[in-house]
């Protein structure tokens, strides 16, 4: 090789070595220092061995003001690029906060925008990796577009791939909103925090003094907010989750969710599941044991476990196969559905279908929570999102019926006339307009008052509304349940009714699109 080469082979080693530097070793070790990995580091762990292609490596900003012209590192800030996670393709960034505080520019929307294109173009999913400061100042109203940018990409993405956040450190401004548009949003404790607005100006508006943490923590967002649906207590547990997720979606919505091989037979009974359910109706118990006993073994992840705990949302597989669990939590609040427990369901049925992913349903719900505050705050428009998400849905829905389903939650909750495929129900189930110590006063109200005994006379109405009205053979014999199952026979049943389902087609009137209720 002649000299020529050697020089140019040497020139584009030292830019090499400069990007992977990322803003220098100085900035590297505060990086550290915070309990945090920098952009490569966290890709390194994400992808499989010897996969990452990366782009843009060498792309720098062009501005001169604010003495920016000394300020250019290669690659901007953002790590983007493609590779492979367990096998499947995807496409990356990760914005690198030792270069400038990884402020979000013209280069890095350009930089994502590339992979965001690429991801859609060639129907794999996209993980995004956020660890900014925000928009870069020094850019003005260049920044603000770059954001615009990706946002348009995130809609014009959604319902065809899977788009996941991961924050791993500041996520302000304008920069939350591209998290919030995608799939899922995972965030880690203590180093990472999103808000509109940072502690500063909120102490300088509202005089209150908080920190990143109390305004925009991942406990906030993953218990109070709604906006993270998954809480890790570390960068190394927030990219397995990651990894773990993708398991159970398609690379794109024209493909099938992978199957496993799974040990766990299809013909397993757990006897457990005939006295799970106490016989005292007014005692809890833990709807999580109750699905950890019917999915294969190991296989429940649960979404937004910390947000509106009063109803469980996860994905399982049954005999190996993905599947989406939308489940009454009696140990909490009874089981109620609320405002944010209604968001929580109707969400996760719209992601199921979207992903062809089945949807089963195991209700034990008294109703919808009584009060002003739910009233005012709009309980009617957000139980109404529960509605519309599983009539629209064209996925195979099977559900069960456990112990209560009461009112309005009995119709909401998968029901036959939301569409439901295959209703069971367990000897416990009560399906009823409203429960037997509300009914009996309101349908023999005068026969009480009237009676010699009042109060014996009520009781007598409670016992019999329950033993005509309380169980499930009512609701079989008009037909509104296909079969009254043992319980420790669900497991079963499911995944030979999957078995069946697994080919349906809904046809579906065309149009642009309906008007969900936000």
């Amino acid at each position: 090789m002649d000299g020529g080469a050697d020089e140019h082979l040497g020139r584009l080693r030292r830019i090499r070595e400069r990007a992977v530097l990322g803003g220098g070793a100085a900035a590297l070790e505060r990086q550290h220092a915070k309990g945090k990995l920098s952009a490569r580091e966290r890709l390194a762990i994400l992808l499989d061995d010897g996969s990452f292609q990366e782009l843009g490596a060498l792309a720098t900003h062009q501005v001169t003001d604010f003495g920016m012209s000394e300020k250019r590192f290669p690659g901007d800030g953002v790590v983007t690029g493609l590779g492979k996670i367990n096998g499947r393709r995807v496409a990356v960034y990760a914005q690198d906060f030792t270069v400038l505080g990884g402020s979000f520019s013209q280069v890095q929307a350009q930089k994502i925008n590339r992979v965001q294109d690429l991801a859609l173009e060639s129907g794999i999913p996209i993980v995004g990796l956020n660890d900014s400061g925000g928009a870069r100042v020094q850019e003005g109203v260049r920044s603000l577009a770059a954001y615009g940018e990706v946002f348009s990409r995130n809609v014009r993405s959604s319902g065809i791939i899977p788009q996941i956040s991961v924050i791993m450190g500041p996520c302000a401004g304008g920069a939350v909103y591209s998290p919030a548009l995608t799939d899922f949003t995972i965030m880690v404790d203590e180093t990472s925090a999103m808000f509109l607005t940072g502690p500063g100006v909120v102490a300088s508006v509202t005089g209150e003094q908080v920190s990143a943490q109390e305004l925009g923590g991942a406990g906030v967002h993953a218990g109070r907010s709604g906006n993270a649906q998954f809480e890790a207590s570390s960068e190394a547990e927030a990219i397995e989750l990651v990894q773990l997720l993708l398991s159970y979606l398609p690379s794109n919505t024209a493909e099938e969710a992978p199957a496993l091989v799974t040990d766990d037979s299809p013909d397993r009974m757990d006897d457990a599941l005939n006295s799970v359910v106490p016989a005292d109706e007014g005692l809890a118990y833990d709807m999580r044991a109750v699905l950890e006993s019917v999915v294969d073994a190991e296989s429940l992840l649960e979404v937004h476990k910390g947000f509106a705990p009063n109803a469980i949302v996860a994905f399982a597989r049954l005999d190996g196969r993905p599947v989406g669990i939308v489940a009454n939590q009696p140990a909490v609040m009874s089981g109620v559905l609320d405002i944010d427990s209604s968001d929580k369901i109707s969400r996760f049925v719209r992601i199921c279908d979207v992903y062809s992913i089945p949807v089963i349903t195991f209700v034990d719900c008294p109703g919808y929570l009584p009060g002003v505050e739910q009233e005012y705050n709009g309980v009617i428009r957000h139980g109404a999102k529960i509605i519309y998400a599983y009539c629209q849905a064209t996925v195979p829905k099977i559900s069960v019926t456990v112990r209560k389903a009461i009112g309005g939650s009995y119709v909401a909750l998968s029901s036959k006339q939301m569409g439901a495929d295959v209703t069971f129900a367990w000897p416990t189930a009560q399906i009823a307009v409203m429960g037997a110590e509300g009914a009996a006063p309101l349908v023999n109200g005068r026969a009480i008052r009237e009676a010699d005994d009042p109060d014996v006379a009520r009781s007598q109405f409670i016992e019999e509304y329950r033993e005509q009205f309380l169980n499930p053979y009512r609701a079989a014999d008009l037909g509104q349940i296909d079969e009254v199952i043992e319980p420790r026979e669900t497991r079963p049943r499911l995944i030979r009714a999957l078995e069946v389902l697994q080919t349906k087609v809904a046809d579906t009137v065309p149009k642009k699109h309906g008007l969900f209720p936000v």
